[in-house]
């Protein structure tokens, strides 16, 4: 079994699981998130199944880009780019990641506290 073949992301790029879209586009996709930590928690999902940052390459540095600008985009649709948003790559399980595949959280609608918890 391929390590992608138990990717919960991958199932929804596939249709095998259900997913509330909100953006699709050649190399990444967005949807909300099931369980939300925020007014706004959206996921930008790599179609490519990358584990995590720490695989990246070179070669993938337009949709390393392209999903900041997508969250940026998705900020302005949604009305919170004002007040303000975060954006957060959990790398790896001691950093929160619990999905093997990269994503970047876009969390908006409340105030944020630093450092997080």
């Amino acid at each position: 079994m391929d390590a992608k073949d138990g990717c919960i992301f991958c199932q929804i790029l596939a249709g095998t699981r259900p997913a509330r879209m909100v953006y699709e586009g050649d190399e990444l996709v967005a949807f909300e998130d099931i369980r939300p930590q925020a007014p706004t928690h959206l996921l930008i999902v790599p179609r490519r199944h990358l584990p995590s940052l720490r695989e990246a390459v070179e070669e993938d540095e337009a949709v390393l880009g392209r999903m900041l600008t997508v969250a940026s985009r998705l900020a302005r649709e949604r009305k919170i780019e004002s007040q303000g948003y975060r954006l957060v790559i959990n790398n790896g399980s001691w950093a929160g990641q619990s999905v093997d595949h990269l994503h970047i959280h876009l969390l908006g609608g409340r105030a944020f506290h630093w450092p997080p918890g």
